[in-house]
């Protein structure tokens, strides 16, 4: 009988190989550490880790930590997390988001059209895509329960100082890249978010003990 292994796509492990723990402060690692608690706490029970990542239009921000989080669950061989996103409200991903990560070694194929388009976000050859589009947090895409709450902007995180089925509530905001749409600074800023993001999720899963 032959096993097949899959590794990440060579593009984003290279890439995660130039992070740097030291980009990672103090202040923030206390603001992480919640969350590499509660995967622990999971991992630590051999229970399956959920994770949504809520943001006020679920297009940016909480799409960028979803998929990093999946990836980094994968390159750190954390096995059984499922992670997803939703919004207070929902509106699309938006396109820059995908095309940032698509620079960054994600396999990127839209699914379908109109204003809320579907998205199939792979990181590794034989590992399931994440699926993104934007939607409520609520959504039936997404868990019901049993889930930790990472709230990535400061208008979900006051907006929703309960999330229903939630099992822990955690605030880990990021600043918008919105704020430089249509401006000449717009890819960058994307990618000097994306490239946070991916940090600090690279710093969350290395905490995780098997």
């Amino acid at each position: 009988m032959t096993t097949t292994t899959t590794s990440l796509f060579p593009e984003i492990a290279g890439f995660i190989t130039t992070l740097k723990l030291d980009a990672v402060s103090p202040e923030r690692r206390e603001i992480l550490d919640p969350l590499a608690g509660f995967i622990q706490s999971k991992v630590s029970e051999d229970q399956e880790i959920r994770l949504n990542f809520i943001c006020t239009h679920n297009s940016r921000r909480s799409h960028l930590s979803q998929i990093w989080a999946q990836a980094m669950a994968f390159h750190f061989n954390i096995k059984n997390v499922f992670c997803y996103s939703g919004g207070t409200e929902a509106t699309a991903l938006f396109p820059m988001v995908a095309e940032t990560l698509g620079k960054q070694g994600f396999q990127i194929q839209q699914l379908s059209q109109g204003q809320n388009p579907v998205y199939a976000i792979k990181y590794a050859e034989n590992a399931h895509p994440v699926i993104g589009f934007s939607k409520k947090m609520d959504d039936a895409f997404n868990p019901s329960s049993g889930f930790g709450a990472i709230m990535t902007c400061d208008s979900a995180n006051e907006a929703c100082p309960f999330v229903p089925g939630a099992e822990k509530r955690i605030p880990i905001t990021f600043e918008d890249p919105k704020a430089f749409d249509n401006t000449p600074q717009q890819a960058e800023k994307y990618l000097e978010r994306s490239i946070q993001i991916a940090t600090e999720l690279w710093y969350v899963f290395s905490q995780i003990k098997s």
